[in-house]
């Protein structure tokens, strides 16, 4: 494989309670393929009781090894899912481009069913140096994940939360079903 001929290619993981055709991913998904990138948005199983290693399994199967030409866009506890992947990926690997929004290690005090899922959260120690191109976004009125819990995340990634504002936590049901802010995160 030569990297003249390899293509990028896009994964879009999603959250709690959601599927691939919720909130912003579609819209996501259409851009992308126009810009000539390949893009799948897996269904996680289960999504309104997840497991985490069902999930994790899933975000495997999808995303496998990372390499310069993959680009993971996660929204809210798939962020965590895609991070619990990449932790447990061994060997030498190179993610190109990862886009988390509204992610969060921590306990959510508004999702507290989803405690034992978080448990501990994830070691991302290191994660950073591995990733081309990190992006962390938030809003400053999410009513799931607190603006802490993101700003946290983004500063053991080593970079800066950039910030949407008005955006809650970026669902169809609070007008979000488009996100320009990721698609500028890619390009």
């Amino acid at each position: 494989m030569t990297t003249g001929t390899t293509r990028r290619r896009a994964s879009i993981i999603h959250g709690y309670g959601a599927s691939p055709t919720d909130h912003w991913f579609g819209w996501l998904a259409e851009q992308l393929e126009a810009d000539g990138i390949p893009t799948t948005i897996p269904a996680l199983p289960n999504s309104q009781d997840p497991e985490p290693t069902q999930w994790v399994e899933a975000v495997r199967a999808e995303v496998g090894t990372p390499d310069e030409n993959a680009i993971v866009v996660a929204h809210s506890l798939g962020c965590l899912t895609v991070l619990r992947h990449l932790r447990s990926v061994p060997g030498a690997w190179h993610l190109g481009t990862l886009v988390l929004v509204a992610g969060f290690l921590d306990r959510l005090p508004a999702l507290p069913e989803l405690d034992s899922y978080i448990g501990d959260g994830c070691d991302v120690d290191g994660l950073g140096d591995r990733i081309g191109r990190l992006t962390v976004i938030r809003s400053d009125a999410d009513p799931i994940v607190p603006p802490d819990h993101t700003d946290r995340l983004a500063d053991l990634l080593g970079v800066s939360a950039e910030v949407v504002p008005g955006a809650g936590h970026f669902l169809a049901s609070e007008g979000v079903t488009s996100l320009p802010e990721v698609l500028k995160a890619i390009a």
